[in-house]
């Protein structure tokens, strides 16, 4: 009809716009973005043929170019709440996530029953590690419309991660009411009840995700995560090939697939599960972390020192009084309190490392205060271990060395017996920590490696029984600590008064 209408005035800006949302929404994206860039082209002033044309250029990933579009939008109309909206959706999704809390929060001043502007509000606050923040946008969502299921959902997910195990399984309860087929929901409900050691359930709920959603990697994952636990290798083993069949890049998958083949006595072909997977992943820190256990369980002990070489690879740098400050000291007592009041800071996060201690969200974003300057420390620092090391393209972390530099970090306050279990950083290919205070008993030689770092121990969730090489070193008071992402660390408890605070940071590749 639009065509029809447009065979007989060519200029007709409604038809333009109207058609090209028809278009687009009928799957001819090309026609879609032709039609509309033709509506604004004719009359630049047309508020709604912009806003609908940065929904185009959403849609195909052309995010710099939409972003112009809404903001065109809004130069014309600045009370046009979906344009708001949508802008906020694309600064979400280019992770600019205090411009897209600021863009959602226009939108929900103009409109404040906007309900999906309420749950991607709630979103991005979770995103910045603001949990109880995203509690309050779900539930605002929810008070004006009760049977949003993404809601209940994603309310859950913050709820699991403040540990209100309870809370969080009726909010999927709630979520799965309203929609029996939320594949998400089901497949939520299941990592609770397995955080929960109610393995036949959260099987259950897996298997119901992937009844829904059959390519569902994740779900195939966890259940064969739980199946594991429950003794039922073969059927794990199972479900890990089934995942790596849907999305073969899937590295936890592949290391995954490996603890059962070492449970199941073939060290071997876990190490040939590793290798298949880094030909075409050659740095990729989880697989890397997990050759090296399977290499251990196979008594290779040789390429275990050569791949996880704490002497060549572990750094310790030491700083000066950076610029603004008079000493070390006044430098890290200011990132102290920093630290201390982050809106972020959060108990014991389930997805996360830290027990009976605080950890937070981003510290990178505004305002960022006396972090802005450690930063500045880290980029440094970061810059001269990269250009230090030599070239060795039989060493996979030397031979993938990033050309471009991203960061992240957060921090972690520790009191008596607080800790980290083992882990490694999987998205980065660098990772380090900044010690800002310490306990005395922490300082003190003699009192064994109290909250020391410790690297080589592995996961529990791995099945070893090889006992490990681990290095571990005393933390001192404005000391950073620089190492591959692949390497295994944990902090080791500590009893005693005082807080042991510390800023943990990825090194990420930029394309």
């Amino acid at each position: 009809m639009y065509r029809q209408i447009l065979a007989a005035q060519p200029d007709h800006t409604d038809a333009l716009n109207l058609g090209g949302v028809a278009a687009f929404q009928s799957g001819d994206v090309n026609q879609g973005l032709k039609l509309l860039q033709g509506a604004v082209a004719r009359r630049p002033d047309f508020v709604d043929g912009h806003n609908n044309l940065g929904n185009v250029l959403k849609a195909l990933g052309r995010f710099d170019e939409a972003e112009a579009a809404y903001r065109r939008a809004l130069e014309i109309k600045p009370d046009h709440a979906d344009a708001h909206y949508n802008l906020g959706i694309v600064l979400e999704a280019s992770a600019r996530f205090n411009e897209a809390v600021a863009a959602y929060g226009c939108a929900l001043e103009i409109n404040p029953g906007f309900a999906e502007a309420h749950v991607n509000l709630g979103n991005v606050l979770k995103a910045l590690g603001k949990l109880d923040e995203a509690v309050g946008a779900y539930g605002r969502a929810l008070k004006i419309r009760p049977d949003h299921a993404d809601a209940h959902n994603n309310l859950g997910s913050v709820l699991r991660e403040l540990g209100k195990f309870d809370e969080a399984e009726a909010a999927y309860g709630r979520a799965l009411e309203i929609k029996p087929d939320h594949a998400e929901a089901h497949y939520n409900h299941g990592i609770v009840l397995q955080d929960r050691g109610r393995f036949d359930e959260a099987i259950a709920a897996y298997h119901r995700a992937l009844d829904i959603k059959p390519d569902y990697t994740e779900a195939q994952v966890n259940l064969g995560y739980a199946l594991k636990e429950l003794g039922r290798l073969d059927e794990a083993e199972a479900a890990y090939r089934r995942a790596i069949a849907i999305e073969p890049d899937h590295a936890p998958a592949h290391a995954n697939l490996g603890d059962v083949l070492l449970e199941q006595g073939d060290p071997q072909a876990a190490v040939d599960v590793c290798d298949a997977y880094l030909k075409v992943h050659p740095c990729n820190s989880g697989v890397l972390a997990f050759k090296a256990i399977a290499l251990d369980e196979l008594g290779q002990r040789d390429a275990v020192r050569f791949l996880v070489d704490f002497d060549r690879f572990i750094r310790p740098v030491r700083f000066t009084a950076p610029a603004g400050f008079a000493s070390v000291a006044d430098f890290n007592a200011a990132l102290a309190r920093h630290v201390c009041a982050h809106p972020t800071l959060v108990f014991a996060p389930a997805s996360h490392a830290t027990r009976l201690g605080k950890h937070s969200g981003e510290l990178l974003v505004e305002p960022k205060g006396p972090v802005a300057v450690l930063e500045g420390m880290i980029r440094g620092a970061a810059e001269d271990y990269l250009h230090s090391l030599p070239a060795d393209p039989a060493h996979p972390f030397l031979a993938n060395r990033p050309q471009g530099l991203w960061l992240t970090a957060w921090s972690i306050v520790l009191e008596s017996q607080g800790h980290q279990l083992p882990h490694i950083h999987p998205t980065a290919w660098l990772s380090g920590v900044y010690y800002v205070e310490l306990p005395d008993i922490v300082k003190t030689p003699a009192q064994g490696q109290a909250g020391w770092i410790e690297f080589g121990r592995p996961s529990s969730h791995f099945h070893c029984r090889v006992e490990p090489e681990v290095r571990a070193f005393q933390p001192e008071e404005g000391l950073m600590v620089l190492f591959p992402s692949y390497f295994y660390h944990r902090t080791v408890p500590f009893e005693g008064a005082g807080k042991r605070i510390s800023i943990s940071f990825d090194v990420r590749p930029v394309d």
